[in-house]
């Protein structure tokens, strides 16, 4: 179960700010009906680490600020996943110098998993995103996340929490893949591994650049 937010907040993304792509992307009809906007990326264009979600979750439209991409068309800006790990981002000293975004950019009905065809579709998306802002570190959150960021190298992902915090050399995009855990199960698996919040700090702060 994800726990509220804790600790201090994180200053919601400018809309204005997202590096929209497609506008009108139709590349997947079935999320076409269920999106309310397209989740676009946002942050730094030369920041040196990029965050790639798994894809926009429903979302509260009643909520103050942090209604979730599918509202805000602002990838990582739910109430609790996009502060949660935008937090945990500030906390390992990457607040100024992060770009968020999705490996799918429009909310799958029910929030289910996104297909691989969709994730495929949006591949490209991905690809532009990376080519624009150019990290050196592309933080992939979850199994989704990594599994299309490892498939431009034509890896496949077999064991998720084996990749954890593992940095995979992509050069094909000319970055480091490092693996960590969904914001919305962190505390689940961190017990799972055994491992406190500040080790796991730790582990993703050693391969930042």
């Amino acid at each position: 179960m994800t726990r509220e937010f804790e600790g201090p907040d994180i200053d919601h993304p400018d809309p204005d700010d997202r590096l929209v792509l497609d506008p009108g992307c139709v590349r997947c009809p079935e999320l076409v009906d269920s999106r309310t906007r397209i989740s676009w990326g946002n942050g730094p264009r030369d920041a040196s680490v990029a965050v790639v979600g798994e894809a926009p979750g429903a979302g509260d439209p009643d909520a103050e600020a942090w209604q979730g991409g599918n509202h805000t068309g602002c990838a990582y800006t739910s109430r609790h996943s996009g502060r949660r790990i935008r937090r945990l981002m500030a906390e390992v000293g990457y607040s100024d110098d992060c770009f968020y975004t999705n490996a799918v950019k429009c909310h799958p009905e029910g929030d289910r998993d996104p297909t691989d065809g969709e994730l495929a579709n949006c591949r490209g998306h991905l690809a532009a995103e990376l080519e624009a802002v150019d990290p050196a570190v592309v933080v992939t959150t979850g199994k989704h996340a990594t599994a299309t960021l490892l498939a431009f190298e034509g890896i496949e992902l077999d064991g998720f929490l084996d990749r954890v915090c593992d940095p995979v050399d992509c050069p094909t995009l000319g970055v480091t893949c490092l693996p960590i855990l969904h914001p919305s199960y962190q505390e689940v698996w961190l017990s799972r591994l055994d491992l406190s919040e500040e080790r796991y700090r730790e582990r993703i702060t050693a391969h930042l650049p």
